[in-house]
């Protein structure tokens, strides 16, 4: 059954393409890609025969073409956008893409054609706020959350005055014939602290979604109501140690495909949080930090919940760890050379 990694090297103008071995979490390079433009956010579609990549220098989306057989790419399009994607997804049934624009302070809409290619024009070119840094459609493909973390020039924590982004969670409804976004009521979701969300994901069995939180330094977890596509905070818990003082942000989020553990990476204090999750009530517990590269920024679970896999924006390199299927603690195993600044980090199974 085999399993390749895609990574975004926003500096180098290409795609790294590994094999990875699903025993033992091994890479091997298979291929490298050209991606001019600066490539960043990626998404693959639900059927696995596509992958999309923004490019942040260029102000574009590519579409590739999947080989089942070998994982190589070939590109099928390339549509030109007004400001740079921060964040792409596919809706749950691949029939559109979804895109934010952290400077743009937009979210899009494309549908994807027959081939797997994104369309142009966008079917919705949407105005957010300034910090737009995710969007994606929940489960029932009904619904789709926009964080704003609440960037500052400098990146340093300061009153929410200063700040640069509305430090909220816009929420829309999402038409899955048509692919529009209409806002919910309420649009927003505002945190009393200062937090910044940035990134999120779906339990895969609670009604439960987690986001993390940039300035905030933690994660932050919201009962989803599934009738009225609205959230409400009921836990946040940090992702640095006690009495750490540094400076840090967090990036991605993941949850594991059990449901059972989810993980943060620290940027600054450069490590992988990772917590247990309560099967019942969606509550995290903090099972400890591991060390990784300097400023991650992408990471990535396999698609079993096996291995976790790390970039460091600034060092280059992968770092790979097993996850220990009873408690979800991480063991360093290997690190890899990728190349300057990586920014996406995707893994799929193309078996079956």
């Amino acid at each position: 059954m085999p399993y390749y990694m895609y990574v975004s090297l926003q500096d180098d103008d290409k795609i790294l393409v590994f094999g990875m071995d699903a025993g033992t979490g091994k890479l091997t390079p298979e291929a490298e890609v050209p991606a001019a433009g600066g490539p960043s956010a990626s998404a693959i579609s639900p059927d696995r025969k596509a992958l999309y990549v923004g490019h942040r220098n260029s102000k574009e989306i590519s579409s590739f073409r999947i080989d089942p057989g070998t994982g190589g790419l070939t590109q099928i399009g390339r549509v030109s956008l007004p400001d740079s994607p921060t964040f792409l997804s596919t809706d749950r049934n691949g029939r559109f893409l979804l895109s934010a624009y952290y400077q743009g302070a937009h979210v899009a809409v494309h549908s994807i054609g027959d081939d797997g290619s994104v369309s142009d024009p966008p079917i919705e070119w949407l105005e957010t706020a300034a910090a737009a840094h995710a969007i994606q459609t929940d489960p029932s493909n009904k619904f789709a959350f926009v964080p704003h973390i609440a960037r500052l020039n400098d990146s340093v924590m300061q009153p929410p005055g200063d700040a640069l982004g509305p430090n909220a969670i816009f929420q829309f409804r999402f038409d899955e014939n048509t692919g529009r976004l209409t806002p919910n009521s309420p649009l927003k979701v505002e945190p009393e602290e200062f937090l910044g969300p940035r990134h999120y994901c779906f339990h895969p069995n609670l009604n439960v979604v987690y986001f993390s939180d940039e300035q905030g330094c933690s994660v932050t977890g919201y009962h989803l109501d599934t009738s009225t596509g609205t959230l409400s905070a009921f836990q946040t818990i940090t992702t640095l140690p006690e009495g750490y003082s540094g400076r840090n942000t967090c990036s991605q989020i993941q949850i594991s495909p059990s449901g059972k553990f989810l993980y943060a990476p620290n940027r600054g204090h450069n490590s992988i949080a990772g917590f247990s999750v309560d099967a019942s009530s969606g509550r995290l517990t903090a099972i400890g930090r591991v060390s990784t590269e300097a400023v991650p920024s992408a990471f990535s679970l396999d698609p079993e919940g096996n291995f976790l896999f790390a970039a460091g924006s600034e060092t280059g390199r992968l770092a790979s760890y097993r996850i220990n299927g009873v408690t979800g603690e991480l063991t360093p195993l290997e690190t890899y050379s990728g190349g300057k600044r990586p920014m996406g980090v995707l893994i799929t199974n193309l078996g079956g």
